[in-house]
């Protein structure tokens, strides 16, 4: 490959991209009031139509999975007619997007949850340290332990936010397993203390991964279907006694799925990194993206290395919605404003420049 690995072609799925740099999954909490996505959301979106594949923020499938104040649903149609607004606007600009799609069990509080209900877990563990809530901080809770009767529940809910996404006009769904969320608890043993057919031994903490993945693929097909993972991430007080076990074997039995992608959080800057990502590359022979604060050069670099086949962004898209053009001319960035990321209005959302402006 040439010096611009980047900016070379590639098929992921059922999608034909003209580049590699793909705009990653990032939570704005900018949502309208019924988690309903807003015309600003498909402003911001669309500014960014320019990315290989855009990601959109995580999203949950029901009031359950509901944990941080104004993320956005797909779980009614109006948030369904939010989200046509949203692709119809990235589409009518040429671009690609995909729907992330979670449940974030234990990282929620009762006053997040119908009935003020305790969040739920593969296990009656906390999380430390403190969530931000409708009501401002609140120290994590005790989750409640999900019943195995319960888990078919959360299977069919992944499986018809993917029927809605489908109705929404997405691409494709990824699904979120990663950064301390329900089904990376499940999968992680720091968090997974179950004795049942979903704990214990590595099959069965990826139990409920697969089982999500297959159900989604089943409602879209595999070659739209892309899946997250972060091995290593300590965020959300996540842990593993072998990550190079846990997830060689989910990143296996994933590979056998057929599915449009693998994403993986593999920082550059995680001395880890060089040990799993080569044995992760091995064990999925489909298109494998990687995210974690990547440059021009380390993202050229670990495609050309055939580590990964893609790589994406996060803060870099945030500011600046036309980062692919300004990667091949080697032009200046704007620096994101960490003080508009979470909430508010157009301010540090849909106001950075583009080259030029």
């Amino acid at each position: 490959m040439s010096q611009q690995a980047l900016f070379t072609p590639v098929t992921l799925g059922s999608l034909k991209l003209p580049h590699r740099a793909v705009m990653a999954p990032m939570t704005r909490n900018r949502a309208a009031e019924g988690q309903v996505p807003t015309p600003l959301m498909a402003e911001h979106y669309a500014q960014r139509a320019s990315a290989a594949l855009i990601i959109t923020e995580a999203t949950q499938f029901s009031l359950q999975g509901y944990g941080y104040p104004n993320t956005p649903g797909i779980h009614t149609d109006a948030q369904v007619e939010g989200w046509r607004r949203v692709t119809d606007a990235v589409h009518a600009r040429g671009g690609h997007i995909y729907l992330q799609m979670w449940h974030v069990g234990r990282i929620s509080h009762p006053v997040m949850q119908p009935g003020g209900a305790l969040p739920v877990a593969p296990s009656a563990i906390a999380a430390q340290g403190t969530l931000y809530t409708s009501e401002g901080p609140k120290a994590f809770v005790t989750p409640r332990a999900l019943e195995l009767s319960e888990l078919p529940g959360i299977v069919r809910g992944f499986a018809e936010g993917a029927r809605r996404a489908k109705e929404a006009g997405f691409d494709g769904v990824e699904v979120h397993g990663a950064n301390g969320y329900l089904l990376d608890q499940f999968l992680r043993d720091g968090s997974n203390h179950r004795t049942d057919a979903y704990g214990g031994s590595v099959e069965n903490r990826a139990r409920l991964l697969l089982e999500v993945t297959e159900a989604v693929a089943g409602v879209l097909g595999a070659d739209k279907v892309g899946v997250r993972l972060s091995p290593t991430n300590p965020f959300n007080s996540m842990s593993d006694s072998d990550p190079a076990r846990t997830f060689g074997y989910a990143v296996g039995a994933l590979d056998k799925l057929g599915l449009a992608y693998l994403h993986l959080m593999a920082p550059v800057a995680d001395p880890e990194t060089p040990r799993l990502l080569p044995l992760f590359r091995q064990g999925f022979r489909g298109p494998l993206m990687v995210n974690g604060g990547h440059s021009l050069q380390s993202a050229n670099a670990v495609i050309q290395d055939r580590l990964a086949d893609l790589v994406s962004f996060g803060a870099p898209f945030l500011a600046n919605p036309d980062l692919p053009s300004r990667l091949l001319k080697g032009a200046p960035l704007n620096t994101p404003d960490p003080a508009t990321f979470y909430g508010g209005d157009a301010r540090g959302y849909t106001d950075y420049p583009a080259l030029g402006a």
